[in-house]
């Protein structure tokens, strides 16, 4: 006897598939309403990259951060030079972000990290977006942690 469609188990079984994929989906959307927990969780990460950039390839690396955006640069040939390359390619804040550097607006506020990945000072970067903030601290040790 043939048998033309599908069984129920076969439609089942393509239902839960395709619930794990939209599970999947869900869980890496960011923050829909526009918080400022993601920026604040992309700077620490780029920070913690240039701390360990800079002990492995053995020269000073230091991150700005301003009201506008931020950016690295590296010391080389006696100067400090833009990094260009993922992931320390400078970027703009989302729109509507407030930033504040150490409890005040600063213009500019530059950490730098030595060939050991020691801060020449520690930095606290609260940001603000949509009533909702986020508090990126580098302590004294170069531990970069996002709160």
């Amino acid at each position: 006897m043939r048998r033309n469609g599908f069984t129920l188990v076969e439609l089942m079984v393509v239902l839960a598939i395709m619930a794990l994929f939209a599970g999947a989906v869900v869980m890496t959307i960011g923050d829909i309403r526009g918080g400022s927990t993601d920026s604040a969780h992309r700077i620490g990460a780029r920070l913690a990259a240039a701390r360990d950039e800079a002990i492995v390839g053995g020269t000073p690396i230091a991150g700005w951060i301003s009201a506008s955006g931020y950016g690295f640069d590296r010391f080389e040939d006696g100067r400090w030079q833009p990094l260009a390359v993922k992931p320390f390619e400078g970027a703009n804040w989302e729109k509507g972000t407030e930033v504040t550097v150490g409890g005040a607006s600063e213009a500019r506020a530059r950490v730098r990290f030595d060939s050991l990945g020691l801060p020449d000072a520690p930095l606290s970067v609260r940001l603000s977006r949509n009533g909702r903030s986020s508090r990126v601290d580098i302590g004294a040790n170069g531990d970069v942690r996002v709160q």
